[in-house]
């Protein structure tokens, strides 16, 4: 199993798809990490999402670990200090059997 954390992200390659955000500033706590949670759920292999939070989604990502451990790629966008913009991606070839 692998993980990636990368500082800055890599380039787009022209034909790939852009990620679909999710902006959570406007949701409630509470809420956030099951939204951001399911839309990963959601993504075919290799997909990703861009996450925009007011904060640096720090716990978000000891979730992904503790839950996804060498399944998601973690890549800083935009590191605040009032934005943070997250590229999470659903790492290719390490499909936990569950996927569709």
């Amino acid at each position: 199993m692998r993980e990636v954390i990368r500082p800055r992200a890599e380039p787009v390659t022209i034909g790939e798809p852009a990620p679909a955000k999710i902006d959570v500033r406007s949701i409630a706590p509470h809420e956030r990490h099951e939204l951001i949670f399911s839309s990963f759920n959601g993504l075919p292999q290799g997909g990703a999402l861009e996450l925009v939070n007011d904060h640096d989604p720090v716990p978000l990502y000891r979730q992904f670990k503790s839950n996804f451990h060498g399944l998601f790629t973690w890549d800083y966008l935009e590191q605040g200090p009032e934005l943070w913009r997250v590229r999470i991606g659903k790492a290719p070839g390490n499909c936990c059997g569950s996927c569709s």
